[in-house]
């Protein structure tokens, strides 16, 4: 299989890079740890990229589009249809993820890998693996070879963003009516835990609606028979094409050593199926925000990550990694432009 090819790609974390960029920034005109977090924040990007003095910019964007099946079980407060009237306004720069993008000058791209209708607008990538999963809970969402082809989709668009357009960090974003309720059955099902403890409000469910949908997946979950040691499995069964779509890219930047933004609970779930696959690529994982979604906390525990941010967001689309960017893009200009005491005695 391709992917096992692209996982083994994977390089291990540059120690020696990394060292030298923490003994570097001892020596800034600062008092050692002063700066916190960023710190080791810098350190960390030297180890991914292999670069003691490392850069993260330009940063490239890539938002997957699919729909889910499960929405038939009214587990949304949205019918499905939006995805694609979302999908028209990522490509009229009117989202949230379209600002914030052109905040920090980030490439931008959308990527239909499984809306349920046709966009035919300039401006949208069709790499489409069908019209939506199916209804995870009368079927399984996918085949395990539209999983994969997912997963490849989203692997070559990555690399295509970051040899042909030069991104050197990544952060990755989604549209899709439904993929809490996805992503909520692949956390509960690699964790074992009752879906009540990591399914949310989603688009804005009631309290009413939202035990409606613990039920469902609840029922789902039961009718799979998932094998929880398989992430593919998890993620045929249970899961969603743009979830695919987002955990092979996060794979493809891996390999490249390019610092990955992770946004907040599909992007996390995407993170954990990359982790189970391939255990290096989290190492170059940041979380860029705390999402209030309840299964956020769970899955950045696997990952055993502390977010760069907690604004109680729960928007999607990579608009909490994208804001969390100019961290990282502080980080690397620390290390670069800061003066170092052997500086100051030559002035």
């Amino acid at each position: 299989m391709k992917i096992d090819q692209w996982m083994s790609r994977i390089p291990s974390l540059d120690k020696e890079a990394g060292d030298k960029a923490a003994a570097y920034i001892d020596n800034l005109t600062k008092p050692p740890g002063s700066l916190g977090r960023l710190e080791t924040i810098a350190a960390k990007l030297a180890a991914m990229t292999g670069n003691p003095f490392p850069d993260v910019t330009p940063a490239g964007v890539l938002v997957f589009a699919a729909d889910h099946g499960i929405t038939a079980e009214g587990v949304s407060a949205f019918p499905q249809e939006i995805t694609v009237q979302m999908a028209k306004n990522f490509l009229k720069k009117g989202a949230a993820i379209n600002v914030f993008s052109n905040q920090i000058n980030a490439d931008f791209q959308l990527i239909d890998i499984g809306m349920a209708k046709e966009v035919n607008e300039d401006g949208i990538i069709s790499r489409k693996i069908k019209a939506g999963t199916a209804n995870f809970c009368k079927e399984d969402a996918m085949s395990r070879d539209e999983a994969v082809q997912a997963m490849e989709a989203g692997f070559e668009e990555a690399e295509k963003m970051i040899t042909q357009k030069g991104i050197k960090c990544l952060i990755l974003g989604e549209m899709g009516i439904g993929n809490t309720t996805a992503s909520s059955a692949m956390i509960s099902a690699f964790t074992n835990k009752n879906p009540a403890s990591v399914t949310g409000p989603g688009t804005g469910l009631t309290k009413e609606r939202m035990l409606h949908k613990q039920h469902i997946l609840q029922t789902a979950l039961q009718n799979r028979n998932i094998n929880n040691h398989d992430p593919l499995d998890v993620l045929a069964k249970v899961g969603g094409l743009e979830i695919a779509g987002i955990t092979g890219a996060m794979l493809a930047a891996a390999s490249h050593r390019v610092p990955i933004l992770v946004d907040g609970f599909i992007s996390a779930a995407a993170a954990v199926t990359a982790q189970a696959l391939s255990p290096l690529a989290a190492d170059y994982m940041f979380v860029g925000h705390y999402s209030t979604e309840p299964g956020h906390a769970i899955a950045i525990e696997i990952l055993d990550k502390k977010p760069l941010l907690d604004l109680q967001m729960r928007l999607g689309e990579g608009s909490g990694a994208a804001l969390a960017f100019p961290i990282l893009r502080s980080a690397c200009a620390m290390v670069r432009e800061m003066a170092t005491f052997e500086d100051l005695a030559n002035y």
